[in-house]
Parts: C-alpha cells; structure tokens; sequence
C-alpha cells in the first residue's frame, strides 16, 4: 500500500503545475485517482490525517482556478470524512469538462504529447551516443516550447541522472524547482543528486527546505536518513529514521535504518 500512496500523493503534487499550464482535467483527474486511492487503502490515523489537509489544501488550489471556476461554477465543498461526497463531485466535474473539451482540442493535445515524447526519445539517444551537448540543446528548444511544464524539467533530470550525469541533471531539477517552488518532489530529488555527488551539506539544506513545506512525509524523512548514511552522520540517521516512523510505525526500511544508525552510536 506505501506504493499506492506515494503515487498519490504525488499526484496531488502535480496539481498546482497543471493548473498553471491550464490543464484542469488532468488536475481535476489527478485528485480524482489520489480520494480514490485513499479511499481503498485501510490508512492508519496519521496517515488518514496527513491526507486529509492535503486534500483539503487540494480543493482550495482547485476552488481558486479562475480557468476551471468558468468550465464548473459550483465552489467544491469538502470536510474531513466526505471523502466519497469530494469523489461524487471530481467525478461530476471530470464528466463537464469533458463535454467543454472539443474534438479538435483532444486532437491538438495528443500531437503535443506526441512531439514531446517523440523528442525525449531522441534526447535520450543522444545521451546514449555521449553526444550531450546536443541532447542539451534539443532539450533546451523542447523546454522553451513547453515553458511551464514542471513535470517535463524533471523527465529530462531523470534522463541524465540515469546516465550518471549528475551536474546535468542538477540543473535542469534547479530550473524546474524555479518554475515550482513549492514542488516538494524536486527538493526531494536535487537532494538525491547532490548526495550521489558526495556534496552532502548542500543535499541537507535541500531536504531541510523540504522538511519545512511538509513535515508529514516519512520518506522524505528516509530519504534524508539516506543522506546521513552516506555522510556518516548516525545521530542525525536516527533521528530522521525516528521521525519517519512516528508518522508510520510500519515502516519496516526506517526500522531498519534505525536500528542500525543505534548500532553505530554504540
């Protein structure tokens, strides 16, 4: 079940972004599949409170889009507990939308999509071939044509974090986090980066300032106890391993790390 609720929470991530790119659907859907799949998973108290603001922080961001107030004019409600009420009404808003949307607009998405993953595909070859010079400047043209697409940003890192290309990488995620200063997902992942390039101090301002934006996440606790594992720093592993399962007690990996940052203190 961890799996399925970091994909939701995830996609409550993306929400704010597709919003700006004026993609209210795939917003609209995205909190869809995130109720849904708290909805099926026996979520502890913590974990179904933690979920509980961030779908409540998630009608707001959707009741405050002046683009999907003029596609659906009713204000959504929600409160703790109406979980399957908030769904009725996603799945109400879903099926508006897609009447708005016209066949022509499908279409002109669809080939947009299309030229994006056509042209990722070769950035990656390009990558393969060593040849990065280009592939950044392919890259480059494809983020100017889509210039508010935080999610693309971050495609493109992973292209070159998969290559072992971390200073390429580092700066797309630095871009994208430009782009979405609250994306918490990026701090998460500059902070992969720079741990995997050894400069730990800076990794650790990183999910601090992650930390600081949502405090509930036990695997950005983890994540950061990796960080002092690799720093060597075992008081500070405890503590990040302790807090990671304060929020979720069955967080085996975290039990794990605890115990043995506690064997390294002696």
């Amino acid at each position: 079940m961890s799996g399925e609720l970091t994909n939701a929470r995830k996609k409550l991530a993306t929400i704010p972004s597709l919003l700006k790119q004026q993609k209210a659907m795939p917003a609209v859907q995205a909190a869809y599949d995130a109720v849904l799949i708290m909805l099926k998973g026996g979520l502890m108290k913590a974990e179904r409170e933690e979920f509980q603001e961030l779908i409540d922080s998630t009608v707001h961001i959707l009741n405050s889009d002046k683009k999907l107030r003029e596609d659906y004019p009713l204000i959504i409600n929600y409160a703790p507990g109406e979980e399957k009420a908030l769904l009725e009404t996603l799945r109400e808003i879903l099926q508006e939308l897609q009447k708005n949307v016209s066949a022509g607009a499908q279409q002109l998405l669809a080939a947009m999509e299309k030229r994006k993953r056509e042209q990722l595909e070769k950035g990656q070859a390009l990558i393969e071939e060593n040849n990065i010079s280009e592939a950044q400047k392919l890259f480059n043209a494809l983020i100017k044509e889509f210039k508010d697409d935080t999610e693309l940003r971050a495609e493109i890192a992973d292209k070159f974090i998969k290559s072992g290309l971390y200073n390429e990488a580092l700066e797309y995620l630095e871009d994208a986090l430009k782009n979405d200063p609250n994306a918490i997902f990026l701090y998460n992942r500059i902070g992969i980066v720079l741990r995997k390039m050894k400069d730990f101090e800076a990794a650790e301002k990183y999910y601090l300032r992650a930390l600081k934006i949502n405090n509930k996440d036990e695997y950005l606790y983890f994540n950061t106890g990796r960080l002092y594992y690799d720093w060597k720093k075992w008081d500070r592993m405890a503590k990040a391993a302790q807090k990671a399962l304060s929020i979720n007690p069955n967080f085996a990996e975290a039990e794990k790390m605890l115990k043995f940052a506690q064997k390294k203190m002696g």
